[in-house]
């Protein structure tokens, strides 16, 4: 078997890579529910695809910025889920030192330059990151992850202006959920697509199936690669949908579960699996132990954190500068 010029192992590493944001996430969940997690959170449950498909397009050296919603993300492009849970629950062991929580989260050294909580502020970031790779000549690519609310920002604007003018190495990934916290993409914006933006600035424009991590992956794929070849940037804009409210505070009132469900017929890691299994790439129980090995790869994760040291509070402005 083969898809999107994928052998079965990456396919089932796609596989993996989902299960273990999944599991991080419904995890999340639960110890929010407990009151064990300061402030609120975002989860991307239902959008695993488009983290793990793109991720994998890059290279280990490769950047990435994400957003407020960003624990797919971070996994995905390789951080260490113990270090990833640590900073989760504001451990002294975390990416950030417990200063980051669920939606600061950085790993500089794996190549995620952190999360934003600023709608649409990472864009801006990711045209200078561009810069510095064409300066450095590094041949690096940066993506910069962010959500359908933040493409009607102005930053969005100045950020794809600047980049294509440059011919900067920069992908522009669109997690279009279809709702800005509670406004429907479809209110928000007179254009059919977001990616049809990326004509005003004379760049490739491309939607995938946001719900298929195959699709997202090839798309991802020629567009990584035509950056790092010097085609400049593109946008990418993968059609997907969050299972949760916006935070821990939306009831989500502006939705029907009808449509919810909907949308979790097409789950990008039951679509993935079924998919493995009819191919014979992987048994039933071979799936299963698959899961199994994500849910406990995050339980040995939280018993790591929970065994880990507050930060110390004499330590609390170190990094501050202004």
């Amino acid at each position: 078997m083969s898809a999107g010029g994928l052998p079965p192992d990456r396919l089932v590493a796609l596989l993996r890579t989902m299960l273990l944001i999944r599991a991080f996430e419904e995890l999340a969940d639960e110890l929010f529910a407990q009151g064990r997690v300061h402030g609120t959170m975002h989860l991307s449950v239902g959008q695993e695809a488009v983290a793990a498909g793109v991720c994998a397009a890059l290279q280990p050296g490769d950047y990435i910025l994400s957003t407020h919603r960003g624990h797919g993300h971070c996994l995905a492009k390789g951080a260490d889920v113990r270090r990833m849970m640590a900073e989760f629950l504001g451990k002294a062991t975390g990416y950030c030192r417990g200063r980051g929580g669920s939606m600061h989260i950085a790993d500089v050294a794996g190549g995620n330059l952190g999360a934003n909580g600023i709608v649409a502020g990472g864009l801006p970031i990711a045209t200078g990151v561009g810069l510095s790779i064409r300066l450095r000549r590094s041949g690096q690519v940066c993506v910069a992850f962010f959500g359908d609310g933040a493409a009607n920002e102005g930053a969005f604007h100045e950020a794809l202006n600047l980049a294509s003018i440059w011919e900067l190495p920069v992908l522009f990934v669109c997690e279009n959920n279809q709702y800005a916290m509670s406004m429907p993409v479809g209110r928000a914006m007179r254009v059919a697509r977001v990616s049809d933006r990326a004509a005003a600035y004379g760049m490739p424009g491309v939607t995938a199936d946001g719900m298929d991590v195959v699709a997202v992956y090839t798309v991802a794929t020629e567009l990584v690669a035509r950056a790092r070849q010097g085609g400049g940037p593109a946008l990418l804009e993968c059609v997907t949908y969050r299972y949760r409210g916006h935070s821990k505070s939306d009831r989500q009132r502006y939705r029907a579960r009808e449509e919810v469900e909907a949308w979790r017929a097409r789950d990008p890691i039951d679509r993935l699996r079924a998919r493995l299994l009819a191919a014979g790439v992987l048994s039933a129980a071979a799936a299963n132990q698959l899961a199994a090995e994500a849910r406990a790869a995050v339980a040995a994760a939280l018993a790591f954190a929970e065994a880990s040291p507050e930060p110390d509070p004499a330590t609390l402005l170190e990094g501050v500068y202004a």
